[in-house]
């Protein structure tokens, strides 16, 4: 089942340091989550905030930096 794309009002009232999973994280920055996870490996994209063994999550700010080409690896 397909997702709509998050909008920025959807994201307009959060902070910059909220922390998203994965699925948010590809509606805002459309890749494949084997792409993904390849350019994080490569210090492409931002690395994920350890939350357990199993569960990751990202920055808000990160993610929409990235976005608008301001990421910094």
């Amino acid at each position: 089942m397909a997702t709509k794309p998050l909008s920025s009002s959807d994201l307009s009232n959060l902070p910059n340091d909220a922390l998203i999973r994965l699925p948010d994280v590809l509606r805002i920055y459309p890749v494949s989550r084997a792409l993904w996870w390849q350019g994080i490996k490569d210090g492409v994209y931002p690395k994920p905030v350890h939350l357990s063994e199993r569960c990751r999550a990202w920055r808000l700010g990160d993610v929409l930096a990235l976005t608008r080409k301001e990421y910094k690896a």
